[in-house]
This record gives structure tokens, C-alpha cells and sequence, in this order.
């Protein structure tokens, strides 16, 4: 066979595929490895929920599961669009966060080419769902929220915060509360929240709105201190951490869920495979160990669930985008 032949067996492939009942393929599926595209650096919350899925669907599949952390672009604006743009075939998957919805907004809102559409993707599972928490360095001299804002209003625009980027969820989390307590943060981004946090242990930023499986070994070590809780009610990991509703900020609510998606149309036998491993995943003993030991407790729902939770919390995140207006 010359080269000609293998460019035209090639370009046969997708539509032989394509003529094959979905049943056929679907059986097949998956026939080879599996690349799940996490859209932030290791140590954030969607690497946080990938590794560990990752490792439970190779068993339950039989084919590899192979985390790809693909970081760029505020947010995690990169790697969702690098899977938008994946054939939906099943072997592309991504692990991202509530900010997948959030990103397109805001590139509407600079006049920018938008990067991808939430219709794109077909949601497969929520995998976790924390509230947003406020941590500052145990050296600081915030011992609690209220303080904080007392020190930020002497001094607008100096305390600095770290994000994963601009209209990611941490950036959207920290002005949402800035605007409900009428304080100017600044605002520094990186390229994730694992840099985020480093940065914060290192004294270059002062703040940060992160999950709690990413703070808790922190806390744990003595290193930060949580002062308000973003969700409407405590969580075990902090008990003792109030929630800015209990304090008075009444507009501050704010999750960051971490959720996996495939591309949109995925042949219905596929999606379905998918969707009954990743309800064995969640049920798997060292999934629920790998998330109670970070602090962040498993928040499952399967795909109709999912899509649901979504338009709800898009709806309200968009629009808390469209408050904040054009930041950098």
C-alpha cells in the first residue's frame, strides 16, 4: 500500500465509523486509551477529583486512563477548549470546573472570539461540589473575616488575592465577595490554583478563594487560616468557619464543583457505558478515602441531575460575571 492508499484509508476511517450501528460501536468501546484533559496545573480542585477517577475507571473500563493537565488561558479556558474541539467519540473526556460556564460569558464581554460553547458538551457526572473558602497565611494579621474587610477598606486596592485565572472560579468567588462587603481587592492571576496556593505560601499574594480539599492539608500544617465559607451552610472539614451569609453578606454564594464531560453529540451507547462506570467510580472505597482525606466529600449526580444543577448555577454565575463587568 503506497502512501496515497494510507491517506484514503484514513480519511475512510470516520465515516466507516460512522456507518457502523451504534450498539456495534458502542461494544468496542473503549478499544484503546482513554485521555481525560484536566484545563489547570496539578494541586487544584479538578486535578484534586481527576486523579483519583482516573484510577477507578482504568479498572472498571479496562483501558487506560491517561490525566492530561492542559493549563492556559484564564480559568481553564485552554483545556475546555482543546475538548470541545475533540472528536465525540468517548476517548476525549474533560474534567473542569463551574467556571466551564463562566469563560465563554466573559469572552462575550471583551468582544473576544469566544473559545468554546457549554453546548458543546455532554455532562457525564458531578463528581464534587465545595463552597469556596477565604484563606489567608497563619501569619497574617486577619484572624477573622470581618477584620479583613476592615483592613481592606483602610487600604483599597493593596491587599492582593491569587486566582486561576481572570473570570475563573476563584477570581469570581473573591470579587463576589469584595462587591457584597464594598472592598477593592487586586487581583493577581495564575495559570491555576495549585500555583494560586504556592504563591500564597510564599507571601507573594496575600488571600485566596479555594476549595477546601486544597486548603485543608495547609490548615492541617498550620500554615493558613480560613476565615469565611462562600457556601449557605458550614461544612464538616471547617466547622467552625462561618459562612459570609451568616456574617451579613447576604449576595455571597459561590461552589466550586468539579464535574466530567464529554463532547456533544457522543453516540448514546457510549455516553450511557460512561455514565454506569462513573456511577461505580463514586462508589468505589478509594475514591470516597482519596476525597474524605482531602476534606472534599462526594457530591455525585449522574448526567440528568447534572445537566439540571448547571443551568441553575450557570444562570447565577453568569450574572454575577456580568456585575463584576470587565476586570483583568
Amino acid at each position: 500500500m503506497d502512501r496515497r492508499d494510507i491517506l484514503r484509508a484514513a480519511a475512510a476511517l470516520p465515516l466507516l465509523r460512522a456507518a457502523l450501528p451504534a450498539p456495534a460501536f458502542a461494544q468496542t468501546y473503549p478499544a484503546r486509551n482513554i485521555t481525560m484533559i484536566v484545563p489547570f496545573p496539578a494541586g487544584g480542585q479538578a486535578d484534586l477529583a481527576a486523579r483519583p477517577v482516573a484510577m477507578a475507571l482504568e479498572r472498571i473500563l479496562g483501558k487506560p486512563v491517561i490525566v492530561d493537565n492542559r493549563a492556559g488561558g484564564g480559568g481553564g479556558s485552554v483545556g475546555n477548549a482543546a475538548a470541545a474541539r475533540a472528536e465525540p467519540d468517548g476517548y476525549t473526556l474533560l474534567m473542569t470546573l463551574s467556571s466551564l460556564a463562566v469563560l465563554p460569558e466573559a469572552d462575550r464581554l471583551f468582544e473576544r472570539p469566544v473559545a468554546y460553547e457549554v453546548s458543546q458538551f455532554m455532562p457525564i457526572a458531578r463528581v464534587l461540589a465545595d463552597p469556596t473558602l477565604l484563606a489567608v497565611p497563619a501569619s497574617s494579621p486577619w484572624k477573622t473575616a470581618q477584620e479583613f474587610v476592615e483592613d481592606a477598606r483602610k487600604r483599597p486596592g493593596q491587599i492582593t488575592y491569587g486566582s486561576s485565572g481572570p473570570y475563573g472560579t476563584l477570581h469570581v468567588a473573591m470579587e463576589m465577595f469584595a462587591n457584597s462587603a464594598d472592598i477593592k481587592l487586586l487581583h493577581v492571576p495564575f495559570r491555576g490554583a495549585g500555583p494560586a496556593l504556592t504563591a500564597l505560601l510564599s507571601g507573594t499574594v496575600q488571600a485566596i478563594a479555594a476549595a477546601p480539599g486544597t486548603l485543608k492539608p495547609q490548615v492541617d500544617d498550620g500554615k493558613l487560616r480560613v476565615l469565611g465559607n462562600c457556601g449557605a451552610q458550614r461544612i464538616a472539614s471547617f466547622p467552625d468557619v462561618p459562612t459570609f451569609q451568616e456574617l451579613g453578606y447576604k449576595d455571597v454564594e459561590m461552589y466550586i464543583w468539579a464535574g466530567l464531560f464529554a463532547q456533544s453529540p457522543l453516540p448514546a451507547p457510549v455516553a450511557t457505558r460512561l455514565r454506569e462506570a462513573m456511577a461505580q467510580v463514586m462508589t468505589s472505597p478509594d475514591v470516597l478515602k482519596a476525597f474524605d482525606t482531602s476534606g472534599s466529600l462526594v457530591a455525585y449526580q449522574d448526567a440528568p441531575a447534572f445537566s439540571r444543577f448547571i443551568a441553575a448555577d450557570s444562570a447565577r454565575l453568569i450574572a454575577a460575571v456580568r456585575k463584576i463587568g470587565k476586570v483583568e
